[in-house]
């Protein structure tokens, strides 16, 4: 499996490093024939190249297997013109990542919650309000006066249609409920197109029941009744939120693994930003891009056929389970006592040990 790594900005680098220590370790007990190619974007390429995503970049993504890709500071970057091109919008865009999958799990002695949660949020990828990914020429938002600035929110039936299909195929797999989470009661035409092509998709899924929510009574639900849900479908900004707001509940954001999926395509990113105030200081926690790169293997090994990836996957997930398990090989964010590289090892120690 060739996996193109683009390390970004800010603790990117570190993370990453720690990532790729962990699945080399993965690869040297399971054989499973991993290889890496690292090539800059972000800051780094902006410097030297004068873009922060190179058209190298873009036309490297379809000669690899999956994709690993560290946080950007896009809101640092400069205008588009100046060459400040957000690489996570441009990479779900041009390759049709349109299904940003998140699960969220709690934990016992760090979740906030007095109910457990285990839930999937499916959230659509590649339009919504964001401005950077919702029109095929300019973007979604311009300004006509000094004192008015305004955005255009795009939601079509097509980009509803395939997240839920996607979204139903996970349920299908797990408690076989999903749930749309919309604001329709407002947003009228949007979020009422959005629902109409869920309730189509739903109709293919006889087994798998249908549940409907506004979103401020989705947010309000994760803490009181966070074992309502399954599986969550919902539009781009609403996911965003709604997925921060879950793995945070469920200990924290650095805990919480994503990829962004498509049909040929998936590249596996950490949810967290790019916290530039603490790089460079070996105390990042890199728990949120292993395991997305965990999830990377998985949907590899599910769609090749190839059970040796899914196993590595699942137990790579065990194995930082078990080190966050102990608080002595927590990162100190969550109260251990650990930097990045030595979580990393921490990990690496129990696959290692067959410790799954």
């Amino acid at each position: 499996m060739k996996i193109l790594v683009l390390p970004g900005d800010g603790i990117g680098p570190e993370i990453t490093a720690a990532t790729l220590a962990v699945l080399r370790s993965l690869d040297a007990r399971h054989s499973l024939g991993l290889s890496f190619e690292i090539q800059e974007i972000g800051l780094a390429s902006l410097a030297r190249q004068g873009t922060t995503l190179p058209q190298s970049v873009m036309e490297a993504v379809p000669h690899f297997d999956g994709v690993i890709l560290g946080p950007v500071s896009h809101y640092d970057y400069p205008s588009r013109e100046k060459g400040g091109i957000n690489p996570s919008g441009a990479l779900r865009v041009g390759f049709e990542l349109y299904a940003n999958v998140r699960p969220c799990r709690s934990r016992p002695d760090l979740t906030i919650l007095r109910k457990p949660m285990d839930l999937i949020i499916v959230r659509e990828n590649t339009e919504g309000f964001y401005a950077d990914r919702n029109m095929f020429s300019g973007g979604g938002e311009f300004m006509p006066d000094p004192d008015m600035a305004l955005a255009f929110r795009k939601i079509t039936a097509k980009g509803s249609a395939r997240v839920a299909r996607a979204a139903f195929e996970i349920a299908r797999k797990r408690r076989r409920k999903v749930t749309a989470i919309h604001k329709a009661n407002v947003m009228k035409m949007t979020d009422r197109l959005f629902l109409r092509e869920v309730r189509k998709v739903a109709a293919d899924y006889p087994d798998v029941a249908l549940d409907e929510q506004i979103v401020d009574a989705a947010a309000a639900l994760l803490i009181r009744k966070p074992d309502h849900y399954d599986v969550i479908v919902t539009t781009n900004m609403f996911g965003d939120i709604l997925s921060d707001e879950a793995s945070e509940l469920c200990g924290s954001l650095g805990l919480a693994g994503s990829i962004n999926a498509g049909d040929e395509h998936c590249v596996a990113q950490a949810q967290h930003g790019s916290a530039p105030d603490i790089a460079g200081r070996d105390i990042a926690n890199p728990t949120s891009l292993i395991l997305s790169a965990a999830m990377l293997l998985d949907w590899r090994g599910r769609r090749d056929d190839d059970p040796t990836l899914v196993q590595a996957a699942a137990e790579l997930e065990r194995c930082v389970e078990s080190a966050l398990d102990d608080p002595k090989t927590r990162t100190r964010d969550v109260g251990g006592e650990l930097g990045t590289s030595a979580f990393a090892q921490a990990v690496c120690d129990r696959i290692g040990a067959g410790a799954s």
